[in-house]
């Protein structure tokens, strides 16, 4: 007769055990971003993360790095595209560094609002833009946010109350080139600093001002670095999560499905929630000291609008702006 011993049973226990454990361990999936973790579009991947863990009862588990951990924002869409990294979130006109004819989305005085901006998602433009992306760098958008009203600000000694005081003034903005001729048209020095080193070269006088949308100069604290709120709203500007294409086909599709749903939920609760904020933060950045200029926005608006389509319109298609703008 075969003995069994007490040794023989937990090594029999332990392998049959071992393809279940293994299978229950969650897959990390990697999320980078520039922004501070106040901020609703980092709070908007926690959001994600929390809805993707429970509809996969755990399967899928997303880590958040915000406030440029992983490096710049080229840093992060570089490393998406190579798969080093699965997601990021970044605005149309960095992500035009990867496919050129995006910039359009984030074109100066192209949107009215929020809404307007969203409509871009069922457009043919929008499908074919994300087809290209994914064909020529590997990369996928999975949607569009809505990041803000983008407004400047300057220095102390650099007050911006119409279009001429932009004359020489060194105006930081993010490296697009799209962004750049915006300045040059309106006679400014634009000066291209990345994100995460941009209140140190704020404080340092490095540049006289910047623009961003309010939640993000709060959240920034960018207020403690300069003086005047300049109210120009001269870009709309969408951010979109993008993932490693690789990535997202290695998925199951039901899980395809539910990292969709929940970042469409996300997304909702985020736009709502920077709509909220910016109704709110003149005031509350007047309260830290800011004074807020309101300026004419038309005098803003008319060198630019003269000079950028025309200048961009073979990048971005003959037309394509005033499509888009038409919506």
């Amino acid at each position: 007769m075969t003995r069994i011993t007490r040794r023989a049973v937990l090594g029999a226990c332990a392998a049959l055990a071992a393809p279940a454990t293994l299978r229950a361990q969650p897959r990390t999936i990697r999320w980078g971003d520039l922004l501070p973790a106040t901020h609703p579009q980092v709070r908007m991947i926690d959001r994600i993360a929390r809805e993707l863990r429970e509809k996969t009862a755990g399967r899928l588990e997303i880590q958040s790095f915000p406030g440029g951990q992983l490096g710049s924002g080229r840093d992060m869409m570089e490393a998406v595209s190579t798969g080093a990294l699965q997601l990021t979130t970044d605005g149309a006109g960095a992500l035009s560094a990867f496919l050129p004819a995006l910039s359009v989305v984030e074109a100066p005085y192209l949107w009215r609002d929020a809404a307007h901006m969203a409509k871009v998602t069922a457009t043919p433009v929008f499908a074919r833009l994300n087809g290209e992306l994914v064909a020529r760098r590997g990369m996928r958008m999975l949607g569009v946010t809505y990041y803000g009203k983008r407004h400047l600000t300057s220095s102390a000694a650099k007050p911006v109350r119409g279009v001429a005081d932009l004359a020489g003034f060194r105006l930081r903005v993010p490296p697009v080139d799209v962004f750049r001729a915006m300045v040059e048209a309106w006679g400014g020095r634009p000066t291209p600093i990345n994100f995460n080193e941009l209140y140190l070269a704020l404080a340092q006088g490095a540049v006289d001002g910047q623009e961003n949308p309010l939640p993000t100069i709060h959240a920034a604290k960018l207020f403690e670095v300069q003086k005047h709120l300049v109210l120009t709203g001269h870009i709309i500007t969408p951010r979109m999560p993008i993932v490693n294409e690789a990535f997202w086909r290695s998925l199951a599709a039901p899980d395809r499905d539910a990292f969709e749903a929940a970042i469409a939920s996300a997304a909702q609760w985020q736009d709502a929630e920077l709509l909220r904020q910016e109704s709110e933060l003149v005031a509350t950045l007047k309260g830290a000291g800011m004074e807020v200029i309101e300026v004419d926005v038309a005098a803003f608006r008319a060198p630019v609008l003269a000079r950028v389509p025309a200048q961009f319109a073979e990048r971005w298609g003959q037309g394509t702006f005033d499509t888009l703008a038409a919506l």
